[in-house]
């Protein structure tokens, strides 16, 4: 059923178009996944080294932002697409 749904709104709005959507989105779950984990794993770090919690922080809070970069950008391409 779904797959019948996805051919029809591929074949009414054009494939390239549905494959920049979904792109766009499965970029949005990647990031969301991704910063999770980040996140995750300092603290879980911050617990076993409680003295390194700064450096551990600084680290976190850089690596989260280049994986929002990345996906802040796949999306932007997404989205150029579909508009063009």
């Amino acid at each position: 059923m779904l797959s019948t749904i996805i051919l029809q709104v591929a074949a009414g709005v054009g494939l390239a178009k549905f494959g920049a959507a979904l792109g766009a989105g499965i970029a949005a779950i990647g990031a969301g996944i991704g910063i999770g984990r980040i996140g995750g794993s300092a603290v879980e770090a911050i617990g076993r080294q409680p003295e390194a919690a700064n450096d551990i922080r600084m680290n976190m809070i850089i690596a989260a932002a280049l994986v929002e970069g990345v996906a802040l950008f796949a999306i932007i391409v997404a989205v150029l697409a579909i508009v063009m």
